[in-house]
């Protein structure tokens, strides 16, 4: 059992890949605490069964995985105050053996890393063009980095520096946290080791579709919270997806009979965007068969992200609170129209880990 690591699991309703998540955390380290976001699937259940302790979530306050994360730090902290790090992990992930270990040496050895995280694997990356996009997604260099993901073993005192997660964020808070952990002099690094397996089950466009408005979301909040710091955070990022998703497009067809049609010639811009993605990419070793997939769905993504920008800054402007934007959801209702028994539209709950 490794010492002075704790462990926070959150998820919802994700059956059978819960099991194997916790599973693969029991018996490692001093503490593990699942917090589950209103499940109906016996998740609970099942982590009382396996000895986890468990927290649920208050279904009066708005569900994020950010809410959820920092509800299950303090409990660790509470019962365990003499913890040093902490390994978060969704509960759609599998910790890969060994990871634990080496993250905690990581952080033993180099006291100004605050983060430490390794490779995410999709555990079935060949079911599905879009389960292929997921683990290339995870591909990404080792070394110093400006951001984790959701899986990561971080450091309680840095952690608790910078007030943990935003929990207003509904997506990209793992990013925003960590421009505030740099903010203060930390560092993140992403170290050359698997550490999950996931489980992303993502089988159909709208889904697909669904995880870029997220996307798309997450870097309009970014943007609108730290876009005046010097790194100007996913200022690009969000303009890019504003210049392929509607300008371009918009100047093109609203210009046609000005230009008797010859604007739509800037949509040539688009070919030649997926060509230099393409190129790019294959200087990362992928095949040409995963650099054209990654460099097609790259530039057909901009539009679902536009609208999850426009999203956010409706919301903003209305001063609504935005609530989550789930991919896996479609999942599980169409596997309830798969099955034998007759079924009625379920009124889905507001949180998905990750």
């Amino acid at each position: 059992m490794l010492d002075r690591v704790g462990i926070v699991v959150i998820g919802r309703n994700e059956g059978d890949r819960l099991r194997q998540c916790l599973l693969s955390v029991t018996g490692q380290a001093e503490a593990v605490v699942y917090v589950d976001s209103g499940s109906t699937d016996g998740s609970r259940e099942l982590a009382i069964s396996l000895g986890v302790e468990i927290i649920e979530l208050d279904l009066s306050t708005p569900f994020t995985a950010a809410r959820a994360r920092n509800e299950g730090f303090d409990r660790l902290l509470a019962k365990y105050p003499a913890t040093e790090f902490v390994q978060f992990v969704d509960g759609d992930c599998e910790i890969i053996d060994g990871w634990l270990a080496t993250a905690r040496s990581e952080l033993v050895a180099r006291p100004q890393v605050a983060v430490v995280c390794g490779r995410r694997k999709e555990r079935s990356p060949d079911a599905s063009i879009y389960n292929r996009l997921c683990d290339l997604e995870w591909n990404t260099p080792v070394g110093e980095t400006k951001a984790c993901g959701g899986d990561a073993m971080m450091r309680v005192a840095a952690f608790q520096q910078v007030g943990g997660f935003d929990e207003a964020l509904i997506a990209g808070e793992e990013p925003e946290l960590c421009v505030r952990l740099r903010q203060q002099g930390g560092k993140i690094f992403r170290l050359d080791a698997d550490m999950t397996w996931h489980d992303a089950k993502m089988m159909y466009f709208s889904q697909w579709w669904k995880r870029n408005v997220r996307a798309g979301y997450a870097y309009a909040a970014g943007a609108w919270l730290h876009g005046n710091t010097p790194e100007r955070h996913w200022v690009k990022d969000s303009r890019s997806i504003w210049l392929w998703g509607a300008i371009l497009p918009l100047v093109a067809v609203g210009m046609v009979w000005l230009t008797k049609g010859s604007s739509l010639l800037i949509l040539g811009a688009y070919p030649l965007q997926l060509v230099r993605i393409f190129r790019r990419m294959q200087h990362q070793d992928l095949s040409v068969a995963d650099a054209w997939l990654y460099a097609c769905f790259c530039t057909l993504g901009k539009f679902p992200q536009l609208q999850g920008q426009i999203q956010f800054h409706a919301a903003r402007l209305l001063n609504r609170r935005q609530t989550l934007i789930e991919y896996k959801n479609t999942t599980a209702m169409l596997e309830k129209n798969f099955s034998s028994q007759p079924t009625k539209p379920n009124p889905a709950s507001k949180i998905k880990a990750r």
